[in-house]
């Protein structure tokens, strides 16, 4: 494995844990400090301003006006509609189902990748997607057992849907992330989103109980920062880093990992006890994201048939 694909492997994790440490923090604020429709506004506007900041120390890129479009279209997959639902299903759910519902992300992934970007869809890809669902799936339920964790439908189809629209995502910005640079793609796709919400959902903010306090709550106060700051600006600048480097198929089955760090930090809070059965679900969900990482591109199949 060479360095850029170290680096876009090392990328992903790092967006993953602050993904997965994002759910229950968010989870905490939703509806009682802000709402979910409020508290997704606050991180595409926040996002959007921070990323515009940023693209003034980095070399300027003129976008075509053909990926603009497609800039949009990732804007509404990846980011307005996905967080918007995601965080609206999140507040009609439990974080334990939104992880299950998590693990599907792969699947639609690699079936998208195969009917757009012709990836192939090898045995061991496919054997690599299965054990990271088993080993997900498996420990989440072990982690819930004996616990009130049923969420409701409603929630639990925006969640899907959530999903499904993130996959999309990553899947069409990948020809984008060759050509462009992580922050370009994320001020335009941070500012579209921000357009195509702020009409809809200003009030929301306006109405925060959070904005409403007579003191500042220090707790509420550091939640917000990270939702905002290590939950979506650092990990959205470091997926197209990733996408760079790495094929949709890799990137996506770094969801796995998000149930493991939220089973860890049960632990580590006294919300939760290990086992050697959560140690046995981690070994496959590591094993599955190995096989899928070393499977064969269509790059790779290319270059084989032509030596033969």
């Amino acid at each position: 494995m060479n360095n850029e694909k170290v680096k876009g492997h090392i990328f992903i994790l790092v967006t993953n844990v602050l993904f997965a440490v994002n759910i229950p923090i968010s989870k905490s604020l939703i509806p009682s400090h802000v709402m979910p429709e409020a508290l997704t506004l606050l991180r595409i506007v926040s996002g959007c301003i921070l990323f515009w900041i940023a693209s003034l120390f980095v070399a300027r890129e003129k976008v075509a006006a053909k990926d603009l479009g497609l800039l949009f279209l990732c804007a509404v997959c990846g980011v307005a509609f996905n967080q918007t639902l995601f965080m609206v299903g999140l507040n009609l759910t439990s974080p334990v189902d939104a992880s299950i519902i998590a693990t599907a992300g792969p699947i639609y992934v690699m079936l998208l990748a195969a009917v757009i970007l012709k990836e192939p869809i090898s045995g061991q890809k496919a054997a690599g997607v299965l054990l990271g669902v088993v080993g997900a799936v498996a420990l989440i339920l072990s982690s819930s057992r004996g616990e009130d964790q049923a969420g409701g439908l409603d929630g639990n189809l925006r969640i899907v849907f959530s999903n499904l629209l993130y996959s999309v995502y990553v899947v069409l910005s990948r020809p984008l992330s060759q050509r462009y640079s992580a922050v370009t793609m994320m001020k335009w796709m941070f500012l579209f989103s921000a357009v195509i919400l702020i009409p809809f959902t200003y009030r929301t903010v306006l109405e925060a109980p959070a904005f409403h306090r007579d003191s500042l709550v220090w707790e509420e106060a550091g939640a917000i920062v990270y939702v905002l700051l290590l939950g979506t600006f650092v990990p959205y600048l470091m997926i197209p880093m990733s996408l760079k480097r790495l094929r949709p198929t890799t990137v996506s089955m770094y969801n796995y990992t998000q149930p493991i760090i939220a089973s860890l930090l049960a632990v580590m809070l006294g919300q939760g006890s290990f086992s050697w059965w959560k140690l046995v679900s981690a070994a496959l969900v590591f094993l599955g994201v190995y096989l899928v990482t070393q499977s064969k591109s269509r790059e790779d199949v290319e270059r084989s048939k032509t030596r033969q």
